[in-house]
């Protein structure tokens, strides 16, 4: 077991996140989990994911603040605080943030191979 203090972890621009951040606050680099990773992405005004498909991962979204627009699959969905969003694997997904404030939430993914990071 270990505590992370996630205000000293860097904010990382994951390939194909134009403008979104995230901070890998357990994952196997730093934590050693093998099963799933755990994020938290903040993306300015604007900023997005392209929409893309995982081939095996699962992911799940919670929304803290802010507002944006979803695509799963062929729909459309506005979020906000308190949203939730699962997306298993192969589906068409992407997030954009078009409101006027950070839009921050938090991604689990398992298994974290299945999604690129630098």
């Amino acid at each position: 077991m270990s505590v992370v203090d996630s205000r000293g972890l860097p904010w990382n621009e994951p390939p194909g996140h134009f403008g979104g951040f995230s901070k890998y606050l357990v994952n196997e680099e730093n934590e050693g989990s093998k099963y799933f990773d755990f994020r938290i992405s903040r993306y300015p005004i604007k900023g997005l994911v392209e929409q893309h498909t995982h081939e095996i991962a699962e992911q799940i979204f919670y929304f803290i603040s802010g507002t944006g627009t979803v695509w799963f699959g062929d729909e459309k969905s506005i979020v906000g605080p308190g949203f939730t969003m699962f997306i298993p694997p192969k589906i068409n997904h992407g997030v954009e943030n078009t409101g006027d404030e950070d839009l921050v939430f938090i991604v689990a993914t398992s298994p974290p191979n299945d999604v690129p990071r630098n």
